[in-house]
C-alpha cells in the first residue's frame, strides 16, 4: 500500500513522532477543530488559516499550472469554429487550427489566453480575444485506500475537497469509522492530518481541500492497530503536522 512507504518514512517511536511533530495544543491551538458534543463551528481564524494553508497551485486556482492530460475550453471570440475542447498531449502541446502546437504544460490558463491570442493576432484576427479554461485536471491525482468502496487512484477536480472524494470513491466501507487521515508532501516534507468525517459532516469541522499527490487513507480496524502509536500522537486538526 501506499501508506505503508509514508509509515516506514515516519516509523520510530511515539516519543519520537511526538518530537517531530510538537506538542498537540501548540501545532494545533489556532485552528484547533471542535470535538463531538461541543456544539461550535470553526472560527473566522480557522477558515482563514486554512484558506491560506490551501491556497497554492491547486486546480482551481487562477496560480494553477496546466499539466499533460488536462482538458482545456478554448473560446475566440465571434470565432466559433477555433472554439473548442482540447485535451494537453504528453507532450505538453495542444493544437490549434491556425496556429498549430502551443505550449501549454507549466503554464496557467491566462498564460495560454495571452499566447494564442498573440499568434492568431499576429497573422489571423483582429485583436482576438481568446478565453482558456481548464475543464479537466486529470494532470492532479489523489490516492485513496482503505475502507472505502473503491478505492484507488482519482484525478483532482478543481477545488475538491476531502467529503468530495470519499462521494467519488462511493462511500466508507463497512470495516471503517469516521478517522481519515490524509498525508501530504509539501517542499520535502512529510505533513500528515487526521479528520473526523463526521464532524465535516455535521459543521463542526473544516471540509480540507486536497492537493495533487495527497495519499488519503480510512483504515479499517486492523490498520489501526498498527497505525495506534502514529495516531496517538497526530492529533485531530485543520492544519497538516509535520512528521519528517
Amino acid at each position: 500500500m501506499v501508506v505503508s512507504i509514508w509509515l516506514a518514512a515516519c516509523a520510530g517511536s511515539s516519543a519520537d513522532l511526538q518530537t517531530a511533530i510538537g506538542p498537540a495544543e501548540t501545532e494545533t491551538s489556532a485552528l484547533k477543530v471542535p470535538r463531538h458534543g461541543e456544539g461550535k463551528t470553526p472560527s473566522a481564524d480557522a477558515r482563514k488559516a486554512v484558506t491560506e494553508l490551501t491556497a497554492a497551485a491547486t486546480p482551481g486556482n487562477g496560480a494553477y499550472l496546466v499539466g499533460p492530460l488536462d482538458m482545456l475550453d478554448i473560446t475566440v471570440f465571434k470565432a466559433p469554429e477555433l472554439t473548442r475542447s482540447v485535451q494537453v498531449a504528453d507532450t505538453g502541446t495542444i493544437n490549434m487550427p491556425l496556429v498549430g502546437e502551443v505550449q501549454a504544460a507549466g503554464r496557467t490558463a491566462h498564460a495560454i489566453e495571452i499566447d494564442l491570442a498573440a499568434k492568431l493576432g499576429a497573422r489571423y484576427l483582429q485583436h482576438p480575444q481568446v478565453s482558456v479554461l481548464v475543464k479537466e485536471f486529470n494532470s492532479q491525482r489523489v490516492t485513496l485506500e482503505g475502507a472505502v468502496r473503491k478505492p484507488g487512484v482519482y484525478p483532482l477536480r478543481g477545488g475538491m475537497t476531502l467529503l468530495q472524494l470519499v462521494a467519488t470513491a462511493e462511500g466508507f466501507g463497512d470495516a471503517s469509522d469516521a478517522t481519515v487521515l490524509v498525508f501530504r508532501a509539501k517542499d520535502g516534507k512529510r505533513m500528515a492530518a487526521r479528520f473526523d468525517v463526521d464532524d465535516i459532516r455535521s459543521g463542526k469541522a473544516l471540509d480540507p481541500p486536497l492537493q495533487s499527490g495527497d495519499v488519503v487513507v480510512a483504515p479499517a480496524s486492523a490498520m489501526k492497530e498498527s497505525l495506534n502509536a502514529f495516531l496517538k500522537v497526530l492529533p485531530i486538526a485543520g492544519v497538516f503536522a509535520l512528521v519528517l
